[in-house]
């Protein structure tokens, strides 16, 4: 505290580099984003029908020190003006992790300031606070990417008690697989959010699945069996198919389980303020069943714009204030974790 309880300002320098964005960002307090640098991979990689790690690595590599000098630049900050440097450690690509951690952890030894390990979904949920400034623990977070599905409850500033989570694909890959399935392009999300706004979500029954034991579980490796049995069915027997009704359909069953073990998970807790987040929070029939269902049970809804959704530093920078504040301080022998479980 300042004199007169004034509260210091934090800031802090943020590292992402998991998958195939390399970014870089200036967070103050954990809300004020001052810079925000994205470079995406995706046009590279859309060559390769997905991400190819060690291309990735690569760009990582050529990309990752000119972000950051962007990111300081546009927030008119130096390394000498950061309260600690903020890096996600896992989990993702070990290769992509390493080169952000590398970066991090020569920046803090080099300008003498605290290091900070942060959870890349722990990330994602932080979003929510840049987003909605009024947001406060605790509340429950739906964690949809390409990487993780996962049902959160967030009892506090990096207190978080996961309930749910995917036993085999998680939804963003689903739909990059499905995606791929029917011809479009990669990624495969906003490409089905895209053509399933021309089709029938009803012209389609595919599984919802639901776990015994673990209500709050998810699975869509069968509702992609189902897809890919469907078009394969179709093309052995001659018959033609609507591309449009089976992104729509495959949608709607996916958005359903979603919305159908978030809102079963909320009423089981008695919590009554839900925030969705990750990649898949972009997709438009999950924003708008999810603020359907809550406005119907009187929950209180919060999400990320969408280029908060996506992989960004920003989010790094808001989950690695609160760490931070939280008292977590890494050494200089942080390594990259690509398997790290939250609350670890």
């Amino acid at each position: 505290m300042r004199p007169g309880g004034e509260k210091k300002e934090i800031t802090v320098l943020a590292i992402e580099s998991s998958c195939d964005e390399t970014a870089a960002a200036v967070v103050v307090n954990g809300r004020d984003v001052r810079s925000n640098i994205i470079a995406s991979q995706i046009d590279i990689h859309r060559l390769y029908g997905g991400v190819v790690p060690e291309i990735a690595s690569r760009r990582h590599i050529e990309k990752i020190n000119q972000v950051i000098a962007e990111a300081l630049a546009e927030a008119k900050q130096s390394f000498s003006d950061m309260d600690a440097i903020c890096v996600t450690y896992g989990p993702g690509l070990v290769g992509a992790l390493l080169v952000g951690v590398g970066a991090a952890k020569a920046i803090s030894y080099a300008a003498g300031k605290p290091l900070v390990g942060v959870h890349h979904i722990e990330g994602h949920i932080s979003a929510n606070y840049i987003a909605n400034p009024e947001l406060e623990p605790p509340f429950l977070c739906l964690v949809a990417s390409g990487g993780h599905s996962h049902l959160v409850i967030v009892r506090d500033y990096g207190q978080y008690e996961v309930r749910g989570r995917t036993r085999d694909d998680a939804a963003g890959e689903a739909f990059d697989k499905v995606a791929r399935a029917i011809g479009l392009g990669y990624p495969g999300g906003p490409e089905i959010d895209r053509l399933a706004k021309e089709g029938d979500p009803d012209a389609i029954e595919f599984p919802r699945a639901s776990i015994e034991g673990a209500p709050y579980d998810f699975s869509f490796s069968g509702v992609k069996s189902a897809v890919l049995n469907y078009i394969n069915g179709c093309r052995m027997k001659g018959v033609n198919y609507s591309e449009a009704d089976i992104a729509a359909s495959f949608q709607r069953a996916v958005v359903g389980v979603l919305t159908d073990h978030t809102m079963l998970a909320a009423e089981d807790y008695h919590i009554d303020k839900i925030a969705i987040a990750g990649g898949v929070a972009c997709n438009s029939a999950l924003r708008e069943e999810m603020r359907a269902a809550c406005g119907a049970r009187g929950y209180s809804f919060y999400l990320p714009t969408p280029e908060l959704c996506t992989d960004n530093a920003a989010m790094i920078g808001a989950a690695g204030y609160y760490d931070y504040m939280n008292g977590v301080r890494h050494g200089l022998d942080l390594n990259a974790v690509p398997a790290l479980k939250l609350g670890e």
